[in-house]
């Protein structure tokens, strides 16, 4: 059936439309910072000058082709949802009859097994890491929290009379240097998370205002500071922290190109014996509604997981120094 004329307006070109397309829509900044750099390293370079009424199915599957010989396939995802998303647009204000982008597949990718580490082998990455990021590693592990949860932490975020992590923002790095925390996506994500209280003596050292020995009191002064701090004493960033993680886990004997976020899929795993899908789903802040009762107060469930994972620690590290 045909779709009737295409209206004047369609004359106007593909880099016309980004601008205002994202205008209209309520993104953090640190996503919409992403959409923008996507459209203009992936998108304008190929569509741009192009008027929305001459793009076929067939350009816009020679132009995956070609993306995915020069960058990863998630970035090519993101991408084609991205022009998908702009061209739906324009379907819905009349510009154009018929979205192009109708590649079967195109818009998702299998996500590869990630590696999960033993807790002898997080150890060893505690180990070996400075002294300053070793409650660091340990707390990702056994909390599953993202790099950005834990970069947000404040002191009044660590219940050390019931050894839990309050989780009430995320840090992002903008692509000029600016860090600012966000609220979580959903609110599933402000939650308490129980750690192993095996972990309890090394957390009340890093915390210290006041340190006492050479290894004490690596986390800001003062209630409202930051528990994790950088090598110099400002913000914890993802990319100064990258090499201090890398120069650890190599000496720590890991072979395996093992990422920091790996941590959480580590914490996951070894919480998911005797665990439910929704506790677990709780834990890492991906609560369906039915488990937003969890959010005010640490549940007795989710300390059991925690202790499950402090026995798991305690055979095989022994008795932990107190």
């Amino acid at each position: 059936m045909a779709s009737g004329p295409i209206p004047t307006r369609a004359k106007s070109s593909l880099a016309s439309t980004p601008t205002a397309w994202l205008k209209d829509r309520k993104l953090p900044a640190r996503s919409r910072e992403r959409h923008e750099s996507v459209i203009r390293l992936h998108l304008l370079p190929t569509f741009g000058e192009r008027e929305l009424s001459s793009i076929t199915t067939g350009q816009v599957r020679a132009w995956r082709t070609v993306c995915l010989t020069r960058t990863g396939e998630p970035t090519v995802v993101k991408a084609y949802q991205i022009l998908r998303a702009i061209l739906n647009t324009a379907v819905d204000d009349e510009l154009i009859g018929r979205n192009p982008c109708r590649i079967k597949g195109a818009d998702r990718y299998d996500v590869p097994e990630r590696p999960v580490l033993t807790v002898a082998e997080v150890y060893a990455v505690a180990d070996a890491i400075a002294p300053r990021y070793r409650p660091l590693v340990l707390l990702a592990a056994f909390t599953g929290l993202r790099f950005g949860e834990m970069a947000s932490l404040r002191r009044r975020d660590v219940d050390t009379e019931h050894a839990a992590l309050m989780v009430r923002r995320s840090q992002a790095e903008m692509q000029t240097g600016a860090l600012f925390d966000k609220a979580p996506k959903s609110d599933a994500g402000v939650r308490p998370v129980a750690f192993p209280s095996e972990l309890l003596p090394e957390v009340k050292r890093h915390r210290r205002p006041e340190p006492t020995r050479p290894l004490d009191g690596f986390a800001g002064a003062g209630k409202d500071a930051h528990v994790f701090l950088g090598s110099q004493g400002g913000r914890l960033r993802r990319s100064n922290f990258r090499d201090d993680w890398i120069e650890a886990r190599t000496k720590a004997g890991i072979v395996a190109d093992v990422h920091f976020h790996d941590l959480r899929h580590t914490g996951n795993t070894l919480a998911a014996s005797g665990a439910s899908l929704r506790e677990l789903m709780t834990r890492l802040g991906h609560s369906p509604p039915a488990a937003l009762i969890y959010q005010h107060e640490v549940s007795g469930r989710d300390r059991e997981i925690a202790d499950r994972l402090g026995s798991m620690i305690r055979k095989t590290r022994g008795d932990v120094d107190s």
